[in-house]
């Protein structure tokens, strides 16, 4: 059953820039009351002040365990959860400490799991809700430095299809999108890189329109990028080898080796 967004209240996860800025502002213009949590709380009031009334700020730091629990808690009642918040987490597994690797974890997969089995609940007791799963690309293809990034983003996947056959005839819908490279703002944005001309980027805003889509029409899941890059994904799911070969031949391991290196003050 699809969510009404007017007079709806939305949670949204990683709200202080970028992708989740996009789709607070998003929800905010369908009537939504938007909950708007990070960490850079100061982001996070400037957002508020723009949107004027139906905008509330909850700072979290998601790789706080306590402060995942307290955030489902000092929300209220939530009807629909945008679980967007994530770390980047590029570069060679090798490259990590230990406590990088929990960091990771942590925001991009379990405090999603976290908030979900904390707020699904209360949309089943009422028969309406939805839960929104900001994946990547990178959840269905895997390149060289993604070892990390692409094993939360793939849980995260696999997380939001195996709830959403839990949830059925619940009234409380499911959908995953998954963004590929996006430009303007957010982590590959901010990263620096430049893509070969034939790769493709999107924007905040097209992630923003896909995350509305999923929850009025009730679809599962939905790619947010350019044909080339969402060929990668189906090719990844019948001939992951030839993929790799492939992405190598493009200089894969150039392109990702600049975003770890632009992206690692984010770890």
């Amino acid at each position: 059953m699809a969510l009404t967004l007017e007079g709806c209240r939305a949670l949204v996860t990683g709200a202080s820039g970028g992708i989740g800025n996009a789709i607070a502002r998003r929800l905010h213009a369908r009537g939504a009351t938007v909950v708007l949590s990070a960490r850079r709380e100061d982001m996070l009031a400037r957002l508020r002040d723009e949107l004027g009334g139906r905008a509330e700020v909850l700072p979290v730091d998601l790789a706080e365990r306590d402060e995942v629990i307290a955030l489902a808690e000092r929300a209220g009642r939530v009807d629909l959860l945008v679980a967007n918040a994530a770390l980047p987490a590029s570069g060679p597994l090798l490259d990590f400490e230990p406590g990088d690797i929990d960091r990771a974890l942590d925001v991009n997969l379990r405090a999603p799991m976290q908030l979900a089995r904390a707020l699904a609940p209360g949309m089943v007791d009422r028969g309406s809700g939805h839960l929104v799963f900001i994946s990547s690309i990178a959840g269905k293809v895997s390149n060289p430095g993604s070892s990390l990034y692409s094993g939360t983003k793939f849980g995260l996947r696999g997380f939001a299809f195996g709830l959403r056959e839990d949830l059925i005839g619940t009234g409380v819908g499911v959908t995953t999108v998954l963004p590929g490279f996006i430009r303007d703002a957010g982590m590959f944005h901010d990263s620096g890189v430049k893509l070969p001309p034939f790769v493709g980027t999107r924007t905040p805003e097209q992630v923003a329109a896909a995350v509305v889509t999923g929850i009025e029409s009730g679809r599962a899941e939905i790619d947010v990028a350019p044909f080339m890059v969402r060929a990668g994904g189906w090719i990844a799911g019948v001939a992951p080898s030839a993929l790799a070969g492939m992405q190598r031949r493009f200089g894969a391991e150039e392109i990702s080796r600049r975003m770890a290196d632009g992206q690692r003050d984010k770890r």
